[in-house]
């Protein structure tokens, strides 16, 4: 589906629902068919221009945010409805997560920007955004893109496309096997400004895993299974946030084999940053999140219904 088919949809949904015209109305303002206008609306909703969600009432939600704000005393919570296909749950969570920057973003703002899956998610939600002067900056260096781009690069011009902001890309590999080399690429100028500049944005993006022997960094080839066993078994690692940097379920950070090897924000450079935004949507990961909001890192959640209800079920223990 190229752009201009794109905003077809979208101007005919915004018309359809938000400014609550006919299809005969709407038919006679595109000069098209009634029944080329109901073609277009189911389009808009398969593609995702237009999403209806049932959802749940506002008190059920907000009685599950405050109980998570009183106990870890982040900033906000963003629920989503529970879903049985993963990506519907991925693509719910970055529709809370696109709202809320929409509401929340300011002209001359900085957003720094992680990857994985659930951030990309963010980057790829259809909607309508708000235009901002604002910039997304890697929080991330680049890696090779293995199936879906979930890289900071592109997720970053996503977003400065959708916002109509501007993006600066971290010039180096995000990985190196060698810790010396990593070092070495850390006092580069070029690079050294960029995280600079990240570590001073206003706002983070950023993934939260689990210790999972098929995790996206293991894909990536960055850590073997087995270093990812031995994390989880022999030092008590739950998860990580970002991706490389790993805590235990009481959100102590755990120094292991697998440390040193990014070039990217450390988890001290986002403590500093005032609004940290943590994604995770899969139902496997309520321990991982549980461990990272103990970090005192994460401002904000965002997740699902049921990670919430099991992370306060888990606190009690």
């Amino acid at each position: 589906m190229d752009y201009k088919e794109v905003d077809l949809l979208t101007e005919i949904a915004i018309a359809y629902y938000e400014h609550d015209l006919t299809q005969e109305e709407i038919a006679h303002k595109f000069n098209i068919s009634r029944i080329k206008v109901g073609r277009l609306l189911k389009k808009a909703r398969q593609e995702g221009v237009v999403e209806i969600n049932v959802k749940y009432h506002p008190i059920f939600t907000s009685q599950l945010e405050k109980r998570l704000i009183d106990k870890f005393g982040i900033q906000r919570a963003l629920i989503a409805i529970d879903e049985h296909n993963e990506n519907e749950q991925r693509k719910q969570v970055a529709t809370l997560v696109s709202s809320y920057l929409s509401n929340t973003l300011k002209d001359g703002m900085t957003v720094a920007v992680g990857q994985g899956r659930n951030v990309a998610a963010v980057g790829e939600h259809i909607g309508i955004y708000p235009n901002r002067h604002c910039k997304f900056i890697c929080g991330i260096g680049g890696v090779q893109r293995n199936g879906d781009p979930v890289d900071a690069d592109h997720i970053c011009r996503n977003l400065s496309r959708k916002f109509s902001g501007i993006n600066e890309t971290l010039y180096a590999p995000a990985y190196l096997e060698d810790k010396e080399f990593r070092d070495v690429f850390m006092k580069n100028g070029v690079i050294k400004e960029t995280l600079d500049r990240a570590r001073k944005a206003d706002i983070a993006l950023v993934g939260i895993g689990d210790m999972n022997e098929n995790s996206y960094m293991v894909q990536l080839g960055w850590f073997s299974p087995q270093e990812v066993t031995e994390a989880r078994i022999n030092l008590g690692v739950i998860g990580d946030i970002a991706g490389y940097g790993f805590f235990n379920l009481q959100g102590e950070p755990v120094d292991t084999v697998m440390n040193n090897r990014v070039i990217g924000l450390s988890l001290e450079d986002l403590q500093a940053i005032p609004c940290v935004i943590g994604i995770a949507s899969e139902n496997t990961k309520a321990m991982a999140i549980l461990g990272a909001l103990r970090t005192g890192i994460i401002d904000i959640i965002a997740t699902s219904a049921g990670n919430v209800n099991t992370i306060l079920n888990l606190a009690k223990i």
